[in-house]
């Protein structure tokens, strides 16, 4: 039954993979696994590590990329560089026989560490909003969702934190031992010191065809967990975008950058806005639309502990606050 069920069942099969091969062969030490938002993105601090040690150690590592359904081509990544298909079958072979792994979000629930294994969990943002075990009302269609957390958050070897409340609310929210956080700020952050911020910022505004001669307005509000239907997660744009174009069209544009969970729900086409209102909701790195952002609008999302380092102003528009607070 076990055979049948292993060449029937294509995860069966990949799992016996791991279970009788794989994890039976030594591990590649110098090799390091990145995965950044389910494989989504080629983002956040998994991004500045990466792009870190292929400044500084070069070929001293081979790294590899997990990407989903949307993979990303070797020109979307700089430097020497492997990329593999999550829940392919290269990515059960690396995923076992990486020394290391850098991931910002939880893992696949079912893996499990070999010993020698070394996980780097970078999170990604300041939770604000109540994590896990803080939180006392779930949304989630997934009651055993505190259990599976905590069982994935013990295969973490190390857990960054961008700062003190971060550290303080790691250890409740995810019951993690405070000696295995690294207070460091976040990797992804590190752009926003770049000497070369404003050459970029540049660059970027050029290849997007955002014009020079305007301020720019980035909208980045976050998701709502108690807002869905039947096909998943819901957004509703409190913007009224055509106001705001004939208000202040003259002299701003504005980048609209939702949640990765409901990025798939923006769609601004057809409504006369194409130079006014961008949409970058499916952008890979928010790092780089705050560099080109001279002003951010947003509500209880930790974008507004990131772009802070920015020293430019903010707007909070929480017009849910009476709701969402409590």
């Amino acid at each position: 039954k076990k055979l049948k069920r292993m060449l029937t069942n294509k995860a069966a099969f990949n799992h016996a993979l791991i279970d009788h091969l794989y994890k039976k062969m030594p591990l590649k030490q110098n090799y390091i696994m990145f995965e950044s938002f389910l494989g989504r993105n080629y983002s956040d601090s998994p991004k500045y590590i990466y792009l870190y040690m292929q400044e500084k150690y070069g070929d001293q590592f081979t790294y590899i990329w997990a990407f989903d359904k949307s993979k990303k081509t070797k020109s979307d990544i700089k430097g020497k560089h492997k990329t593999v298909r999550r829940y392919s079958l290269r990515y059960y072979y690396y995923m076992t026989m990486c020394k290391y792994w850098v991931h910002n979000m939880r893992q696949p629930v079912w893996w499990n560490k070999r010993k020698g294994q070394v996980f780097l969990e970078t999170w990604h943002g300041t939770p604000l909003k109540k994590l896990v075990f803080d939180m006392e009302d779930l949304h989630f269609s997934n009651k055993d969702y505190k259990r599976i957390t905590y069982t994935q958050s013990r295969n973490w070897d190390y857990l960054i934190s961008a700062n003190p409340f971060s550290t303080k609310v790691f250890q409740s929210a995810f019951m993690f031992p405070k000696e295995q956080i690294i207070e460091i700020g976040y990797p992804r952050n590190d752009i926003m010191y770049s000497p070369d911020k404003e050459k970029i910022a540049a660059a970027l505004k050029e290849k997007y065809h955002i014009p020079a001669d305007k301020k720019t307005v980035l909208y980045a509000p976050t998701w709502r967990d108690d807002e869905y239907d039947l096909e998943g997660q819901v957004f509703d744009l409190k913007l009224d975008l055509k106001k705001m174009k004939a208000k202040l069209g003259d002299e701003y544009v504005v980048l609209l950058r939702t949640h990765y969970h409901i990025a798939e729900k923006m769609d601004i086409s057809g409504m006369g806005l194409d130079d006014f209102a961008f949409n970058f909701c499916k952008y890979d790195d928010i790092s780089e639309l705050y560099l080109i952002s001279d002003i951010c609008i947003t509500d209880y999302s930790s974008v507004f502990f990131d772009y802070a380092n920015l020293k430019r102003p903010m707007l909070f528009y929480t017009y849910d606050l009476d709701k969402y607070r409590d």
